[in-house]
């Protein structure tokens, strides 16, 4: 008989793991303690050394579905203190804390159950949960995990919820957000004007909405606006009220099957769908034709991920905007006096409740590629699942770009990458930002000692960087904006080698002080060489041609030679040109997607950034004809103008723009071929890392990594941080760690 000593790291607070353990101790007949340390748990135990090494042994394969085990230290040969039976003790908070933090996790199907059983003691009560489900992240207030450090510990459990928590047997054994109609959370619904209103709050909201109202519902990590996704003029008039003219909503349908209703769903978008995650996926349109909801060919729908939401659809919704509650550009509201203050003349009524959200958190967005997420917001049900990245160094804070902002800090080979944050322009933002960076050096306790940040002089998160190194004696690394894009690519796939990366997006600061955006590079962490790029594109009015996208139109048809009568205000155009007048050039991949879209009518006025890119990828039509594709100098320059005059061609003489359109993108896959296999044949380097936010564009996503591979090379797409700007971060972090080594 001896004792061991055994630690666990990682994700094993919050997801059912001391019960899990309990009961595996109670299989082996052995006997001692555990308990929730900052770090992890700590085990004690007691017993023969055989069965003490085959619980070690088998511990990890059998381990809660929503545990992650990243490391086990035991120490053997301990004396016995003659423990009886098995004990969960108090958590002990260490001066150092190493343990990992579990995302929220969507309702599962045993609380579902329960939710809709009228004999159950917890029927119809929206926040039902067990160790296998609810809130985690968005709740917890300090480490360790336990209800009182989270916005449950003003809620004391009544006796059956006490006898449930220390019942060994029952699944709510020490889930910390336990609670029942006695003593949990609860909600109300209040009118436009923020007066509570009697009866069953659910059920007034859902007769609302059925009625064709704009709610504000209060979810995980914040507030959403919700209506019927039926009513087009109810959904122009969400849009009108949110100031949000044309991008897409996201929607909420009741299960699977009336997804299907509305879009096509395989079989692997199905299993994401349904995943404890519970993200909005992009699914495919049945009718692809611009509607209320969404311009482009794609819907993103997500499943209900609360018992509230279950409530909500009932037997008779199929499907709701669920948009999230903020005006453009904002933060997402998560506060109860937030939203009745902020969203009154929006929202016509409130379905609130009283836990508190202690760190929003918008919906994920992805699609399915290859059987896996592909992410353009990487957010609720995934932050703070951490990155390991071996090799890598603690104690930096990469702080990202400006839109799709996003941080990254490091303790140890963990990378932990923020939840969405939204476009760094205003103060709330900002301020939103600072918040989140304070609340994971605190719940991470790491202090950084290099912060890394983009080259860009007027980000915000440029600004944060260097006024806080000044003001805390922080070094400061400034990155150029595309390697870090790099950066974020190899980091994500594991590659330590140097790498060509073809490098699309719509704009970022380049080392000449000109906008770069086509780009393709050869480096590593330590360094790149741009190998090539775009012929640079004139922004007639610098970034008022991100918007009016005709001007985009003009410099393309100007340039290539091209008749540029069909253009408003091309003589206006052609004088800011012939003086260089606010002219400044850009190698932007998407400013030549959006002159394009331009050119072909689609739209010469956009109301989002990127949104001629989005309506391009989505009238493109089966095609695979291609246009000149011509590539001279050093850097090797990817010359558009023969392939603008071809397209002009067939445009006037009439082929449809779906054709044109496809012909363009796949002229852009041949040159990104041509590209990459001229880098390779200089270099020997046959990985390619396809990184930006232009690889958000599914028919290039699909079609230039099977080019690639045909050509004999191998590319690397992103897995678990975003292509976008919010995935450079990582890329920044990966660069400092280099610099640090």
């Amino acid at each position: 008989m001896e004792a061991v000593q055994i630690r666990i790291h990682g994700i094993v607070q919050g997801v059912g793991f001391r019960p899990f353990v309990h009961r595996l101790v109670r299989e082996f007949g052995l006997a001692g303690s555990i308990r929730n340390t900052s770090s992890g748990v700590e085990l004690e135990l007691e017993g023969e050394r055989a069965a003490l090494e085959a619980f070690v042994r088998v511990l990890p394969g059998r381990a809660p579905k929503l545990a992650l085990i990243e490391q086990i230290e035991t120490e053997y040969g301990l004396p016995p203190r003659g423990c009886e039976g098995f004990q969960i003790l108090q958590s002990h908070a260490e001066q150092r804390r190493n343990t990992l933090v579990s995302p929220d996790i969507g309702i599962c199907d045993d609380c579902r159950r329960e939710l809709l059983n009228p004999g159950d003691r917890r029927y119809r009560y929206p926040f039902i949960n067990c160790t296998n489900c609810g809130p985690r992240f968005t709740i917890i207030q300090d480490l360790p995990y336990d209800r009182a450090l989270t916005s449950m510990g003003r809620f004391p459990m009544c006796p059956d919820c006490d006898r449930e928590y220390h019942d060994i047997e029952n699944r709510r054994y020490h889930a910390q957000p336990d609670a029942c109609p006695v003593c949990g959370p609860h909600v109300r619904f209040l009118d436009g004007v923020g007066q509570e209103l009697p009866g069953d709050p659910i059920e007034t909201a859902r007769e609302w909405l059925k009625a064709g109202k704009i709610l504000a519902i209060k979810g995980l990590g914040g507030v959403h606006l919700a209506c019927r996704a039926d009513d087009p003029a109810l959904i122009r008039e969400l849009r009108t009220r949110k100031e949000r003219d044309e991008k897409p909503f996201a929607l909420m349908c009741r299960d699977t099957a009336a997804a299907e209703k509305l879009c096509h769903v395989s079989a692997e978008e199905r299993a994401v769908l349904e995943s404890f995650h519970k993200p909005i996926v992009l699914l495919q349109k049945r009718d692809r034709r611009p509607d209320s909801v969404s311009e482009n060919g794609y819907l993103g729908v997500m499943l209900p991920y609360t018992p509230l939401h279950v409530l909500l659809f009932g037997e008779d919704l199929d499907a709701l905007v669920m948009t999230s509650a903020n005006l453009s550009d904002t933060p997402i509201v998560y506060r109860n006096e937030e939203a009745l203050e902020r969203l009154r003349g929006i929202a016509d009524g409130f379905l609130l409740h009283d836990r508190d959200i202690q760190t929003r958190c918008d919906d994920s967005l992805c699609w399915v590629v290859d059987g896996r997420e592909y992410f353009a917001r990487r957010s609720r049900g995934y932050v703070p699942f951490p990155l390991r990245l071996p090799g890598s160094q603690g104690g930096i804070l990469a702080c990202g770009a400006e839109q799709k902002a996003s941080f990254c800090l490091s303790r140890g080979e963990y990378a932990f990458p923020s939840q969405h944050i939204g476009d760094l322009k205003n103060a709330e933002t900002l301020e939103h930002y600072e918040q989140q960076i304070a609340h994971f050096e605190r719940l991470f306790d790491t202090k950084p000692r290099l912060l890394v940040c983009d080259k860009h002089p007027d980000y915000l998160s440029t600004a944060y960087a260097l006024e806080r190194g000044a003001r805390e004696g922080i070094p400061v690394l400034q990155v150029q904006h595309h390697h870090a894009h790099l950066a974020a690519c190899m980091a994500d796939n594991g590659l330590q080698d140097p790498c060509i990366g073809l490098i699309w997006d719509g704009v970022g600061y380049g080392d000449d002080g000109t906008s770069w955006g086509g780009e393709c590079l050869i480096g590593d962490f330590k360094g790149y060489e741009r190998f090539g790029s775009l012929r640079p594109i004139p922004l007639l009015g610098g970034d008022r041609a991100v918007k009016e996208i005709s001007r985009l139109a003009y410099a393309l048809l100007r340039e290539a030679g091209c008749a540029t009568d069909g253009i408003e205000n091309a003589p206006f155009y052609e004088k800011m040109l012939a003086a260089g007048l606010n002219c400044p050039l850009s190698s932007g991949m998407g400013r030549l997607f959006d002159g394009v879209a331009a050119i072909l009518g689609i739209k010469s006025l956009a109301s989002y950034e990127g949104q001629g890119a989005v309506l391009l990828e989505a009238a493109a039509e089966t095609d695979e004809g291609c246009y000149p594709v011509v590539l001279e100098g050093k850097p090797l320059r990817f010359d558009w103008r023969p392939m603008i005059r071809a397209l002009v061609k067939e445009r006037d003489a009439g082929l449809p723009a779906g054709v044109l359109a496809a012909r363009f993108m796949n002229t852009l896959i041949h040159m990104g071929v041509q590209m990459a296999l001229a880098a390779s044949r200089e270099t020997g380097i046959r990985d390619v890392a396809l990184s930006g936010g232009s690889f958000q564009n599914q028919v290039i996503l699909r079609r230039l990594p099977e080019a690639l591979r045909k050509a004999g090379l191998q590319p690397r797409i992103h897995r678990r941080v975003s292509c976008n700007d919010e995935g450079i971060s990582l890329g920044q972090l990966r660069i400092g760690a280099a610099k640090l080594s």
